[in-house]
């Protein structure tokens, strides 16, 4: 799920400040600790490959983040793909891989124990 600023609903608008807010951005039931992460990738990255061997062979980890700039393509397992662009807010739920259409820069907020075990996975592969 992604959603562009200018289609979250603004909640407060006053002088000098604007709130918007975006209810029902995805469910933390039964998450533990969430991590905050910012992650830089480079124009046609795509981690695909690193994700082999995980269950589904994609990330299990659900994400909710913000693109500061750049473009970058959830891919999930039914073939569905999704472009969030610099300035969107997004929602991977588990179950997808990320594909970087240029050079892009996100901000992202993952459980902590289920993320960390997908960067473990691709930091084994990597190194392999």
């Amino acid at each position: 799920m992604r959603i562009m600023k200018e289609n979250i609903p603004v909640r407060i608008d006053v002088p000098g400040a604007t709130a918007r807010q975006q209810t029902d951005f995805g469910d933390v039931t039964g998450y533990g600790k969430m991590g905050a992460e910012f992650f830089s990738f480079g124009a046609g990255t795509d981690i695909t490959e690193l994700l082999q061997g995980l269950e589904g062979d994609l990330c299990q980890s659900p994400h909710w983040g913000y693109v500061v700039k750049g473009a970058i393509t959830a891919l999930y397992a039914g073939g569905e793909e999704e472009t969030s662009q610099g300035g969107d807010l997004f929602y991977w739920p588990p179950g997808h891989s990320v594909r970087a259409e240029e050079d892009t820069d996100i901000v992202m907020f993952s459980p902590q124990k289920e993320h960390g075990m997908v960067i473990d996975h691709i930091l084994r592969k990597v190194s392999s």
